[in-house]
């Protein structure tokens, strides 16, 4: 029987989930019964709204309604754990967008579900939509760590520099804030925008150390150059139990942008991968190389279900990157850069605020593993440090992250 899809959050960033979905529809791989969104769902390119669909706005309704086998949650953070535990116990698989959840306890609460439902096929899997987990440029990379090639790896670190546009801050309420309506949504870059390059840097350190990792500590620099309550520009350096070392420094006020690369520091040299152009420069080659080749998350999620393949995305393999997200969580307000280092450019709703010279600060950073204080950086801040949480998931005896030196925090808003 062709499993039955349903799609929660079928516009915005659902477009590219009902894309893929209606190239695997017309392979006649599975059949699309189900769009829920609160705005009207209209016809895209190459994404029509098949004949068979229903169209909802009420995510419950859709569950019940349409009975689907898989259901894909493309909606804001902090609604997921909601609708991906209707959706678990209503039987059906799950494909949920990053980040999955914004806490080890809601973590936890989807797997207990996960465990306690009954699918088609089991008990109902969860996938997770770090795409770039598929990438064939990451496989070669892991493969050349885990059969010696590069030696010991010391280090693993991301560098990402994008600009985003006054319109992106208004593209919903949830946008660039901390909470909404009293819940958690940490709409920051390093645990939207750049999750990818959180979570690839954390599964080559756990490739490095030859099988799962958890972070112990980090430390934090969060800044922002907009009047928002989350950051726009972050360095983190994270201890983990053990292997690497991990350090990702980002940001969405880039004086040029360049696409996000992930560095991998070994005593041979240092491997460069580019997660989001699939590109691969290993030590000793001259230039970068294409690794072409990804396997979809929908796709593979089909493959588990049909055939046993593993899964890419697991939830489980993304515990801890929710673990530096919750600690992340416990931060103080991002200091605000002081206007004498921004820049402004264009106008209205794409009027793009930049700090001139940050790229080559967070080059400077992934490439010595520093944070911007170390690199005595004018507009940098003291960091925030704090142990991170217990792979459990419950309190720790303070009550939950433990902050060890901080700057002083400041009231949200």
């Amino acid at each position: 029987m062709t499993p039955r899809m349903a799609l929660v959050g079928a516009n915005g960033y659902g477009v590219a989930h009902r894309r893929v979905a209606e190239t695997l529809r017309q392979e006649g791989a599975l059949r699309l019964v189900g769009l829920c969104d609160l705005a009207p769902v209209r016809d895209e390119p190459d994404a029509p709204v098949p004949p068979e669909a229903r169209v909802f706005t009420d995510y419950r309704e859709m569950l019940a309604a349409t009975r689907p086998d898989l259901v894909v949650v493309a909606t804001p953070p902090h609604t997921h754990l909601e609708i991906a535990t209707a959706a678990a116990r209503a039987g059906a698989d799950l494909l949920v967008e990053k980040p999955p959840v914004l806490s080890l306890a809601e973590h936890h609460t989807l797997t207990e579900v996960l465990a306690a439902s009954a699918g088609r096929y089991g008990p109902p899997v969860c996938q997770v939509g770090f795409q770039a987990l598929g990438s064939a440029a990451l496989t070669t990379l892991v493969r050349a760590i885990s059969d010696g090639t590069l030696g010991r790896v010391r280090a693993v670190s991301a560098v990402g520099a994008w600009q985003r546009p006054d319109a992106y801050y208004r593209r919903a309420p949830w946008a660039g804030r901390r909470r909404v309506d009293g819940r958690q949504v940490l709409d920051g870059a390093l645990v939207n925008p750049f999750a990818h390059a959180l979570m690839q840097c954390l599964a080559i350190a756990a490739a490095a150390a030859g099988g799962p990792v958890w972070p112990v500590d980090l430390e934090l620099e969060r800044y922002r150059a907009r009047p928002i309550e989350v950051d726009d520009t972050t360095v983190i350096r994270v201890r983990l139990d053990r292997g690497p070392r991990v350090v990702v420094a980002v940001t969405l006020c880039a004086d040029e942008e360049s696409d996000p690369e992930v560095m991998v520091h070994t005593d041979r040299g240092t491997a460069v991968l580019g997660y989001t152009t699939d590109r691969l420069r290993m030590p000793g080659w001259p230039e970068p190389r294409a690794v072409p080749g990804r396997t979809g998350l929908l796709a593979n999620l089909l493959a588990h279900r049909r055939d046993g393949a593993p899964l890419l995305a697991p939830l489980a393999r993304t515990a801890p990157f929710t673990a530096v997200a919750e600690a992340v969580a416990a931060a103080p307000v991002p200091p605000t850069i002081g206007a004498e280092f921004l820049a402004d450019h264009g106008e209205g709703p794409q009027r793009v605020v930049t700090v001139p010279g940050v790229g080559e600060v967070l080059r400077r950073a992934a490439a010595e593993l520093a944070l911007p204080s170390e690199l005595a950086v004018a507009w940098s801040a003291p960091p925030w440090r704090a142990v991170a949480p217990d792979a459990s998931g419950g309190p720790q005896p303070d009550g939950g992250v433990q902050q060890r030196s901080a700057r002083v925090q400041q009231p949200d808003g």
